[in-house]
């Protein structure tokens, strides 16, 4: 049950990351401290997609699993298992992938507009 548990926390955890990765820019407009965070998780993200870095959370999910008499996760990993194909079609995984980036990048660029215009608006209301 332990192990279970366990699965079912990384799991959790794995898709709160995935959801950050793509909408955690858009926290930064609130709170532009986190950018420094997420462009970690962003770049950590971008390297597991492109570059094939392993996913400590994939690993704790699958052995986890084992341990507690389940299958593990498929060699293709977290994202084939839970969301290609169920969430949206396979062959738009390519899709999703540009429009997360265009988000975390259109994320990036309306932080800096609004920094620009904070710091603006404090300069003017200084003087």
């Amino acid at each position: 049950m332990t192990y279970r548990l366990i699965a079912d926390a990384a799991m959790v955890v794995h898709l709160a990351f995935l959801a950050y990765v793509a909408l955690g820019g858009l926290l930064a407009w609130r709170w532009p401290r986190t950018f420094w965070i997420h462009l970690g998780c962003a770049l950590y993200g971008l390297g597991i997609t492109v570059i094939g870095w392993p996913c400590p959370l994939t690993h704790v999910e699958n052995r986890a699993r084992r341990r507690a008499g389940q299958a593990g996760l498929p060699e293709e990993g977290f994202i084939d298992h839970y969301l290609t194909g169920i969430v949206y079609p396979a062959e738009h995984l390519l899709t999703v992938q540009l429009a997360v980036a265009v988000v975390v990048l259109a994320s990036w660029a309306g932080l800096a507009l609004l920094t620009r215009r904070r710091k603006h608006h404090t300069a003017t209301n200084r003087t």
